[in-house]
């Protein structure tokens, strides 16, 4: 693995590890695409760091089963937005 991916993988897993942010908001923090993100996290992480990979994983999997709730939240603050208008 070259050592820019190696790097990059390193710092997009420590930002998400430390701010719990999501892969859509990690990716527009460092400029990468959402599957660039994915790939590093899901698949060359463990092989790199398997500690910071299971931190990573508790992070996405909560964020994953929050995902429905949080799209519900915008479709409703969409609505009622347009309803003040």
């Amino acid at each position: 693995m070259r050592a820019y991916i190696k790097e990059r993988t390193l710092q997009v897993a420590n930002h998400i590890a430390d701010t719990q942010d999501t892969i859509r908001k990690t990716a527009q923090i460092f400029n990468l695409s959402k599957s660039t993100v994915h790939n590093d996290l899901a698949k060359r992480l463990n092989r790199i760091d398997a500690h910071l990979y299971d931190k990573v994983k508790h992070v996405l999997d909560v964020n994953f089963s929050e995902k429905h709730i949080r799209g519900g939240m915008s479709t409703k603050l969409k609505y009622s937005q347009r309803e003040k208008q």
